[in-house]
């Protein structure tokens, strides 16, 4: 199988490393503002401000919880739907592998964060005025990307 999918898995090891890069990347640098201002809360437009929370519970901030037990619990479905979601990407003989791979490299940059830090640094904070949609990360683009290309295809091109 891998044989026969050279080039394909090859592009997909390019765009893990792009995502989980890019992730670290832009992770690293708002750690490093935060620790040089002891806080980060940067307005770079009128809609969008950089603003740093830790993130322990799942996407968007969803089931934080302080227990470590409901942590652990979290990280390990975490884990398990990432398999499984690395699992269909290499099996998948179409375009949507694409899709999986961009929702499964967002996870790991994630997942990285989890075990790394004990959670997830979010910071990017889009708004307009007062109403602020939840603020996340790099990795979370790419996680939301893919389920959105992933519902637009079942939508519109399933036959």
């Amino acid at each position: 199988m891998f044989k026969n999918n050279f080039k394909r898995n090859i592009i997909f090891i390019i765009i893990f490393t792009f995502i989980f890069g890019t992730d670290r990347l832009s992770k690293l640098y708002i750690l490093h503002l935060a620790q040089i201002n002891d806080s980060l809360d940067l307005f770079i437009t009128p809609y969008l401000n950089f603003y740093l929370i830790w993130n322990k519970g799942i996407a968007f901030g969803l089931f934080s919880f302080d227990q470590n037990f409901i942590y652990n619990l979290i990280t390990f479905l975490i884990i398990v739907v990432t398999t499984i979601i690395f699992i269909i990407a290499v099996k998948s003989e179409d375009y949507k592998g694409y899709f999986f791979i961009s929702i499964f490299s967002g996870s790991i940059g994630n997942l990285y964060d989890r075990f790394y830090y004990s959670a997830v640094p979010d910071f990017i904070d889009f708004h307009l005025h007062d109403f602020h949609w939840f603020i996340f990360n790099v990795a979370d683009i790419f996680i939301s990307l893919g389920v959105i290309c992933l519902i637009f295809v079942e939508i519109f091109f399933k036959k």
